[in-house]
């Protein structure tokens, strides 16, 4: 696909600086566009590569107007720079954002939107497939599975009995989802990922033997949810796990039974909830991120990769470390850490003079 810089510009409404005819047919990281690429520019410390690179920039507009704070990288690089002759800058109100919608466009034409239903595959009497969806090879759909419009199923998808799947939601080829569960609209489930299997429940009975709790719950899935290759949602021993609106799961996160992940909540890679515990709203749970189960987790809570948290979280703001504290002190924390070989051979200098 190739587009006008112009073209782009007016899709973005953004401002252009430079030759509009320049023509765009990939894209690229500004240390390395060539002259026909598009790259982006948002963060301070890369300005000095927009002396450099010979892409097409979409810049944040505030980045080039006005003083950077101070000590920021970068800082020189922004007082000083004025647009070279070549140069084609597109001034848009967030260029990572903007960088974002375009390349929606472009997958929606590199993988446009499937119909039909392939054979061989399953789909149990009286389960009603939308002209406009997409069934793909070895399907399963189970009994009294309700399907919305647009829906798209890769093949060898599993969906258990009772299950909903709202409108326009994607679930790519290895998908299951277990009898009962609710998915909302406008989702995106990848390769692999396991919606409703049991919860993690058992109970040592009078001779120590680990017997099983049946786990007769469910799990919902809010609209605009994305859930990634081979993550977890484990249902409910009773009532839902429940993952709310616009949460981003990571691959290989889990979500153990009667969580609640709250809207537009992220969590990385290999992140996992113990079970019963409900995390707040716009919260990050960053890579490796470990939490105990029936806790709680209040709105807006950042936390580093690999943090540990113990106990319910009751304000929000940014921790780090095991067990997860304030940021600001496990920094400090840590560079007394660093310190204390040193400390441990003074204190025995001390001890042997004494």
């Amino acid at each position: 696909m190739e587009f006008e810089a112009k073209q782009i510009a007016l899709l973005l409404g953004g401002k252009l600086i430079g030759d509009g005819n320049r023509t765009v047919n990939n894209v690229a990281p500004i240390e390395s566009a060539g002259e026909h690429d598009l790259c982006f520019l948002t963060e301070a410390k890369y300005l000095p590569y927009l002396e450099t690179t010979k892409g097409v920039v979409l810049v944040t507009e505030n980045l080039l107007a006005g003083d950077c704070p101070s000590g920021e990288a970068g800082l020189s690089a922004k007082r000083s720079f004025s647009p070279k002759d070549g140069q084609v800058l597109i001034f848009v109100e967030n260029a990572r954002g903007a960088m974002g919608q375009l390349l929606q466009l472009v997958m929606k034409a590199m993988n446009p939107v499937k119909k039909g239903i392939e054979q061989p595959c399953f789909i149990a009497e009286g389960v009603a497939v939308p002209e406009d969806a997409y069934v793909g090879a070895f399907a399963y759909i189970g009994k009294n599975v309700h399907l919305g419009k647009g829906v798209q199923i890769y093949p060898q998808v599993y969906i258990g009995d009772n299950v909903t799947i709202g409108d326009n939601t994607i679930l790519y080829s290895g998908v299951k989802i277990y009898y009962n569960c609710v998915i909302g609209k406008d989702c995106i489930i990848h390769s692999g990922a396991v919606i409703g299997a049991d919860g993690f429940g058992f109970e040592p009975d009078a001779n120590g033997i680990n017997q099983k709790i049946p786990q007769i719950g469910n799990v919902i899935i809010e609209d605009d949810v994305e859930i990634g290759a081979n993550a977890a949602i484990d249902r409910a021993m009773m009532g839902s796990t429940i993952v709310h609106t616009n949460a981003k799961l990571d691959n290989l996160t889990l979500v153990a039974h009667n969580v609640q992940v709250g809207a537009s909540t992220f969590m990385c890679g290999q992140s996992g909830i113990a079970g019963s515990t409900k995390i707040g709203s716009h919260c990050i749970l960053a890579g490796q991120v470990g939490v105990s189960g029936h806790i709680e987790i209040a709105d807006n809570c950042v936390f580093g990769a690999q943090s540990g948290i113990h106990s319910s979280i009751r304000q929000a703001g940014t921790y780090q470390g095991y067990p997860a504290i304030d940021v600001m002190q496990w920094r400090r924390s840590t560079v007394g850490f660093k310190q204390l070989p040193d400390i441990l051979k003074r204190l025995q200098a001390l001890e042997k003079k004494v």
